[in-house]
């Protein structure tokens, strides 16, 4: 009984690993203007405030969007916020494994046979 168990968890644990980066992306993608990069910039920012101060709140808040909108959906950065959501958060989230669960990247000539 605890095979079955276990096998149910490693095969779980190995699809959340594939489907929930996606998921993510999909939901930013759809819901709001960011991707991962462009969120998690926004919310290193946002800790930022020290002042209290309503008027400076408000100025920080415009200013961490137009950061964080930078590399966006839209922004001018936005297909390095791309790279850094696909190759980098969500290798980070994966243990350092890419879309086909290798630690190279697959579009790399010659690098076929290490990929696994």
């Amino acid at each position: 009984m605890s095979t079955n168990m276990e096998w149910a968890k490693q095969k779980y644990n190995e699809q959340y690993e594939i489907w929930m980066p996606w998921i993510e992306d999909t939901f930013l993608k759809y819901f709001t203007k960011d991707n991962k990069a462009s969120y998690a910039t926004k919310e290193q920012l946002d800790k930022s405030k020290v002042t209290g101060v309503e008027q400076v709140d408000t100025l920080q808040d415009g200013v961490h969007g137009l950061v964080a909108g930078q590399v966006g959906q839209g922004g001018l950065l936005q297909p390095v916020g791309d790279l850094v959501s696909k190759e980098g958060v969500n290798r980070a989230e994966r243990g350092g494994k890419g879309n086909d669960g290798g630690y190279l990247p697959s579009g790399v000539p010659g690098l076929s046979g290490l990929t696994k």
